[in-house]
């Protein structure tokens, strides 16, 4: 039978850190969902985020995954290690992900992010594998259901970070999660996301780097019509913005939230253009 966090904790006197935003799954069908959803084949590489009390890395251990699980808590150390002492296929390292090179821990092997982290550090994280020199095949993360929704929606609701993931990713929700699930619980709903990162961007850009450029510069200013934002973002007159989106057929009086996914990548090309090379 397995051992809840709670009843591990408690054993070595330990409280979830609050300062961490420490919630810790421990319901068997979730966890095996997660693991379903990660679609591992014997001796997958994966990197576990996040792996408190151990009962996830338990999960992917037993589905013969080679698991690198990272936890920031040091306080944890003795728990994981007692846990895994006899396991070989799995590697703990107690270090930030955020200060991690993946693709130099993950070598040169293929290999799948599995996450259940603190929701203030979700974006982070995202933006973090994502943007790596060797991305994920795939990620599984749980997080706050409404940052899900955000990250699966269509242009009218769409953010910075969901226009990031669908650029990199195909996202989707595998399943609402009740409180329930997590020890302590906490006050929202979350979701456990995947995201099937692309082997080419889904959109004709010059690069990532330009492409983000522009995006940055579009979402700069919240709330205001496009040509002002990206005048303000790109350090160019509000006259000369409006050219670039009639350049590209974009009516600069819409807002950033509401362009597609070609739309923007459009608009880089008219902005690379237009510029002098660097």
């Amino acid at each position: 039978m397995a051992i809840s966090p709670k009843a591990l904790l408690d054993s070595y006197n330990l409280l979830p850190k609050k300062s961490l935003g420490q919630h810790f799954m421990h319901d068997p069908n979730t966890l095996e969902k997660i693991v379903a959803a990660a679609r591992l084949q014997a001796g997958d590489v994966v990197v576990e985020v996040g792996a408190g009390a151990g009962a996830l890395t338990q999960v992917l251990a037993d589905a013969g995954a080679q698991v690198y699980a990272i936890e920031v808590d040091e306080r944890l150390q003795p728990i994981l290690e007692a846990r895994f002492e006899d396991e070989s296929a799995v590697y703990l390292v107690f270090a930030d992900i955020l200060k991690i090179d993946v693709a130099t821990l993950a070598g040169d092997d293929e290999y799948v992010v599995v996450a259940n982290v603190p929701y203030y550090i979700s974006s982070a994280i995202l933006w973090h594998f994502l943007e790596s020199r060797r991305p994920p095949l795939r990620m599984l993360l749980t997080m706050q259901y409404e940052v899900a929704e955000r990250i699966i929606s269509a242009p009218g609701a769409m953010n910075l970070l969901a226009i990031a993931v669908q650029f990199y990713g195909l996202p989707r929700i595998i399943s609402k999660l009740s409180p329930a699930v997590f020890w302590p619980r906490p006050h929202i709903h979350s979701a456990i996301v995947s995201i099937e990162t692309h082997r080419q961007p889904p959109v004709d850009v010059p690069s990532a780097q330009a492409f983000f450029r522009v995006l940055r510069a579009g979402f700069s200013q919240k709330r205001k019509q496009l040509r002002n934002s990206l005048a303000g973002g790109l350090g160019i007159k509000t006259r000369g913005a409006a050219d670039l989106l009639g350049r590209a057929e974009i009516d600069p009086q819409r807002r950033a939230e509401t362009l597609t996914l070609e739309e923007w990548a459009r608009l880089t090309r008219i902005v690379a253009d237009a510029e002098p090379p660097r």
